[in-house]
């Protein structure tokens, strides 16, 4: 459509000019004394324009001409920003195929032609940003190659590249380098300065996957099993593990720091820093109370932290594990002597519901036996001791048989009884 236009424009200015010439009958007359000279009007339009457009190409040959020392001093600045990130483009092609001493000489190669660039008053304009990221790329080269007084050195320098109080962009490449700071930390196992490096950063950046998953590792080696508890539980929240690695992930830590409480005290502190969704993990409260019965803690407070292990156990008899169900019977039978009446409530009613249950048969048992109930304690733990899974809670519940035989002065029963514990570990 353009060109046709274009072609009607020209086929007008045709025969306007056709019209104005083929009629023209002007002339210009041009008095030089002693001479006269006449031209025709189209003759001196003609010479005007001809002589309009020789000067003007005249001029831009000149100019042409005194622009090539410029054109040729550009492309020599260009064939040198070439081969600076040329060689930028090796270093990194290198330092990702492993071939780190190649990729640290190509990125002091670019940084070679960069200060060539810069001494000859040719400054690139993203000079600063390729001199931190040729630095960083010769220290993870240096890293790798472990040495490092050359790390050390390189990292300094491309820190210096960004500094703090500069720019967006120098802002987001200090908090890069300072991240990739702290990982190589990490690996040397220096925990304590790879935590520094990520408190340096600014609070958004320190929230960030990175420098989280960062100062997971870091906190852990460092034994700062508390901020490692909190930031897995940042990550467990940003979706960073899939719900069950962040579960396990917390529970573990959370298993740490209740088996690092020295008193009472200090165990019931950690204990309500844990969230509500924690203390219901059977795994911990059956773990934090046998911390806490060690530590010599109430029986009460022993039991309301192992109620909802309790509950579980009860409501789906295999929804624990069985060294679990050991620990959460273990740990009721060590407070049999102080239990109150609503848990004789609860482990009757348990047992009743499921009298097939060895396990409750067993705590049943033993709390009939802490009451002097004999005959109904015996007759428990007699049912119980066929169908026990466990060795040493049959072993228990055997020993329990002989102490009462022993109360009815039956020697030959006691005496069965103490050879099958012996026989049941």
């Amino acid at each position: 459509m353009r060109a046709a236009l274009w072609l009607l424009a020209l086929f007008g200015v045709a025969v306007a000019a056709a019209l104005f010439a083929g009629n023209n009958q002007g002339t210009v007359t041009l008095y030089w004394p002693p001479y006269r000279i006449d031209l025709s009007l189209n003759m001196v339009v003609l010479l005007l324009v001809g002589g309009f457009v020789t000067v003007y190409m005249a001029l831009r040959a000149l100019a042409a001409m005194l622009e090539l020392p410029h054109q040729a001093r550009r492309w020599r600045v260009q064939q040198k920003e070439r081969a600076m990130h040329g060689a930028m483009l090796d270093a990194l092609t290198h330092m990702l195929a492993g071939r780190f001493i190649r990729s640290r000489k190509a990125a002091l190669a670019a940084l070679t032609q960069e200060e060539a660039l810069t001494s000859a008053s040719e400054k690139v304009p993203h000079g600063h940003h390729l001199r931190a990221l040729a630095h960083m790329v010769a220290a993870e080269s240096s890293h790798a190659l472990q040495d490092r007084p050359t790390r050390d050195r390189h990292l300094q320098q491309a820190l210096d590249q960004a500094p703090a109080g500069g720019t967006a962009q120098e802002q987001e490449l200090r908090e890069g380098v300072q991240m990739r700071a702290a990982r190589w930390h990490l690996d040397d196992r220096d925990a304590g300065t790879a935590l520094e490096r990520l408190a340096a950063l600014p609070q958004g950046a320190a929230r960030r996957t990175l420098a989280l998953r960062i100062k997971l590792k870091a906190s852990r080696l460092a034994r700062q099993t508390n901020d490692a508890l909190d930031t897995a539980r940042l990550l467990g929240k940003h979706h960073v593990f899939s719900a069950d690695a962040a579960q396990s992930i917390v529970r573990g830590l959370a298993t740490e720091l209740i088996s690092s409480a020295h008193d009472t005290a200090q165990l019931q502190q950690i204990w309500l820093q844990l969230e509500q969704s924690e203390r219901t993990m059977p795994e911990l409260s059956i773990h934090a109370a046998q911390r806490l019965a060690a530590l010599g803690g109430e029986s009460t407070q022993v039991r309301a932290w192992l109620l909802p292990a309790w509950e579980r156990m009860v409501t789906l008899p295999d929804a624990l594990p069985d060294y679990q169900a050991l620990k959460l019977v273990r740990t009721l039978e060590s407070g049999m002597d102080t239990l109150d009446a609503t848990w004789l409530a609860r482990l009757e009613s348990a047992q009743l519901a499921n009298p097939r249950d060895a396990r409750l048969q067993y705590l049943a048992g033993v709390a009939c036996l802490k009451r002097e109930l004999w005959g109904k304690s015996q007759q428990l733990l007699t049912q119980a001791t066929t169908h026990l899974p466990d060795a040493s809670l049959r072993a228990s519940a055997w020993r329990h048989l002989a102490e009462l035989a022993e109360q009815r002065n039956d020697g030959e029963a006691a005496t069965a009884a103490w050879k099958k514990a012996a026989l049941a570990h």
